[in-house]
């Protein structure tokens, strides 16, 4: 059988900081694409998956990115680099999914006009028929009320609908050629699974050849007949999926398969509770009358009652939506809420500036983005020595740095990183450096707004390796929120499933895992293990 698609001796380079050399970011790769079938490309940032896809279709930022005069992409007997006829043949014969769709679509226009916009850069049709044609793949792509939703924004739409909206944009020509990069990063692993599917669907529907990039392995085994692992832009190994599962050559295709497999569940022990909640509520409006009184609003958090036990980690799970991060924004008063926060036994006065300033001391909080939530224009010394500036204030300069080297340490960088900026470190490193922030006040509780979900799988098994470490070491309690049912298995003690801003399940770890007792928590455990 030819090929679809044939990629031949690849390279992608970009000039050097400060250099006039240029350095690649995609090595002398080859590899071909057969039609009919789902091929995988896997691999960590950086490792040149997205470069290699994005050349497929001239996206990348020319005249900065080249190719090498060997590089070739062969498809329909013509090379595609440089070629005039790109734009005839993107979005029509090759379409591409995006990793956010968010950011994607066009947040003034309506889905119905996105998708109808795609379709008329390349067929010619009446608008009564390229309405109903972008009805019917609305409804293909499984968005319910397709009518209504032609007329929706974005921004109505949840991340699941977003995305199948995008994938109706790149259905919407009939493509040989789906490429999906990273298409369910983002999502919730239910939604995330229903993607999957969907995309298994389509492809035999309209007998396309899928090229499916991701740095999740098990995600690819779901989907793909056969893999391509990439490491610093060259392909490591490839083959049938199985083959690469079940008889991985290379030591990284095996760190990769099994990153979360060194990692174990502690049994922390406690003395009693760290908090209490009663009653806590937290409501949205939604819609204010001409004087500006709330007369709707939506209950985020809905009279929760929880009891935290010290020294224990508390796992909170559920979907996008369910009131998880609220409820761990509302623990550190970020947001206005109703009821009662106890605390060491008392209830926290956050009127009190004294009572304020020692809670926050005592109870810190490692955000999910760890690029956004530091500050690009200090360094790593200075951010993690602003807190000490603010609790602290009556340290020499001398005892901040001797502080501040020693907690660096802990998480596993170096004192000379202490100069750098965050742009100059990976993604595993800025949230190391977000830990330390934390940590540099000595708190007795950490609240982790799912701290891994922005990185590569190896990176977030050394992230739960170091926070495992060092709630041993300095005996912390913690509040993990998660939507990765793999990583709330590995961290937590007792578990608390959140649904429509309620507690519907809560129990010891083991418990929650094998008899869980509502049906959306046994949906959550299935699509994280299926």
């Amino acid at each position: 059988m030819n090929p679809i698609l044939e990629v031949k001796h690849l390279s992608v380079s970009f000039p050097k900081a400060d250099s006039q050399q240029r350095q690649n970011v995609v090595d002398d790769v080859s590899w071909d694409l057969y039609s009919g079938e789902i091929l995988g490309i896997v691999g960590e940032s950086g490792s040149g998956k997205s470069m290699s896809a994005l050349s497929i279709l001239g996206l990348l930022p020319y005249p900065k990115a080249q190719h090498s005069t060997q590089s070739q992409i062969i498809y329909n007997h013509q090379n595609l680099i440089n070629n005039k006829e790109l734009p005839n043949i993107r979005g029509n014969k090759i379409s591409l999914i995006f990793q956010e769709p968010m950011s994607s679509l066009n947040p003034l226009h309506t889905i119905g006009h996105q998708i109808s916009e795609m379709i008329s850069t390349h067929q010619k049709l009446e608008k009564k028929q390229l309405k109903a044609t972008v009805i019917k793949l609305l409804r293909q792509t499984g968005i319910k009320n397709p009518k209504q939703r032609y007329k929706a924004y974005p921004h109505e739409l949840s991340g699941g609908q977003r995305q199948r909206v995008m994938i109706a944009m790149a259905i919407a020509n009939n493509p040989e050629i789906l490429i999906a990069d990273e298409p369910t990063t983002a999502l919730d692993v239910t939604i995330q699974a229903q993607i999957i599917e969907l995309l298994i669907k389509l492809q035999k529907q309209l007998k396309m050849s899928i090229i499916f990039i991701s740095h999740d392995l098990h995600l690819i085994r779901k989907i793909a007949s056969r893999v391509i692992v990439m490491k610093n832009g060259k392909i490591i190994e490839q083959g049938p999926t199985e083959n690469i599962f079940n008889h991985p050559q290379k030591d990284y295709t095996k760190t990769l398969i099994n990153s979360y497999n060194g990692l174990n569940n502690i049994n922390n022990t406690s003395n009693g509770y760290a908090f209490e909640l009663q009653d806590l509520t937290v409501n949205y409006p939604i819609q204010k009358n001409f004087f500006g009184k709330t007369i709707k609003s939506i209950n985020a958090l809905n009279h929760l009652n929880l009891k935290i036990k010290k020294q224990q980690t508390l796992g909170i799970v559920g979907e996008s939506g369910s009131g998880k991060t609220t409820f761990g924004q509302a623990l550190v008063h970020l947001i206005p809420y109703q009821g009662k926060i106890i605390y060491e036994g008392r209830e926290v006065n956050f009127n009190s500036k004294t009572e304020n300033l020692n809670f926050r001391r005592k109870v810190q909080i490692v955000f999910q983005d760890p690029y956004n939530s530091l500050n690009p224009r200090m360094t790593t010394e200075q951010i993690i020595n602003e807190g000490l500036m603010i609790h602290y204030p009556q340290l020499s300069k001398q005892e901040k740095q001797k502080k501040i080297q020693k907690v660096i340490q802990e998480v596993g960088l170096k004192i000379t990183d202490l100069s750098k900026y965050p742009h100059e470190f990976s993604g595993g490193q800025r949230q190391r450096i977000a830990i330390a922030r934390a940590l540099i006040l000595e708190p007795s509780l950490l609240i982790l707004d799912e701290p891994t979900s922005a990185l590569d799988v190896t990176i977030q098994a050394q992230i739960l390796s170091l926070l495992q470490q060092i709630q041993q070491q300095r005996k912390l309690t913690y509040i993990f929120i998660s939507h990765d049912m793999h990583a709330i298995r590995i961290m937590s003690d007792e578990i608390a499933v959140m649904k429509d801003g309620n507690i519907i399940e809560y129990g010891k770890r083991d418990e929650i895992f094998q008899t869980p007792k509502e049906e959306y928590t046994k949906n959550l455990i299935l699509a994280s293990i299926s």
